[in-house]
């Protein structure tokens, strides 16, 4: 396939081109986080499974562009830019607001008749379980603290006064969409839902981890990790051999 789409080129990163692979794995990002969050992801599957990590404004190569904080404004631009790629299996993973930015831009998807094999969603209870927060309206240091309990940033970006300057924005307008976001009553998707969770998530209880079952028509799953909000970090060679071994069944 080509790249014609502008969309595409602004929101999709193709670590490792794999032409050959029979089947895709489209990787959103966290709040905060970036496309680079899953090249070791793109690495490890490549070969057996060609990796799309999404690239949200506001970072990185695409830190001159303002952040978007709305969930349903980026599930649109998401669906536009992943629509060239579905011509073959593709399954979605997304971690805490990627969860939920995976399971809206795969709303969209299903409406046109394309839909994902598997959704992987990681680290975000159900959209139907909703929490009062307001982290996005604290102050910087507010915002930083909310970083460090849950150790998802680079210990020495929160240390740079200068790079902490340049991710801040994005952070916030991160946790505005997610914060902001109200699910539709009864949305769901077809496909199978897989959801991963760490035991000890201060932000996810797995009680409101297996709420996504509501979620979904089809098959659904639930995989319970040691570990925080950023289980994952620890789990990786596991997780890698789910995603694989889903990857082998769909081709």
């Amino acid at each position: 396939m080509t790249q014609s789409s502008t969309a595409t080129d602004l929101w999709v990163r193709r670590y490792h081109p794999a032409p050959a692979a029979g089947s895709r794995l489209m990787c959103f990002p966290h709040a905060g986080g970036s496309a680079s969050f899953y090249f070791p992801v793109s690495t490890a599957l490549s070969g057996s499974v060609e990796v799309l990590a999404m690239q949200y404004p506001g970072r990185q190569d695409r830190h001159g562009e303002p952040p978007i904080g709305s969930i349903s404004v980026m599930a649109d631009q998401l669906a536009d830019a992943l629509r060239p790629w579905t011509d073959r299996p593709f399954a979605f993973f997304g971690h805490s607001m990627g969860a939920v930015l995976a399971f809206e831009t795969a709303r969209r998807l299903e409406k046109e008749g394309i839909s994902p094999t598997m959704l992987f969603l990681s680290g975000r209870r159900a959209p139907s379980v909703f929490y009062d927060e307001t982290v996005h309206q604290r102050d910087d240091e507010g915002l930083i603290a909310e970083l460090k309990k849950l150790s998802g940033t680079d210990a020495r970006v929160l240390g740079d006064e200068e790079i902490l300057r340049m991710v801040l924005p994005a952070i916030r307008s991160d946790y505005r969409a997610i914060e902001t976001y109200r699910c539709e009553p009864g949305a769901k998707v077809a496909c199978p839902v897989t959801v991963l969770t760490g035991d000890d998530d201060p932000r996810t209880t797995i009680e409101d981890a297996r709420g996504w079952q509501d979620h979904t028509d089809g098959p659904f799953d639930l995989a319970v990790y040691p570990g925080g909000h950023f289980y994952l970090a620890d789990h990786q060679e596991d997780i890698n051999k789910r995603l694989v071994a889903h990857a082998r069944s769909t081709t």
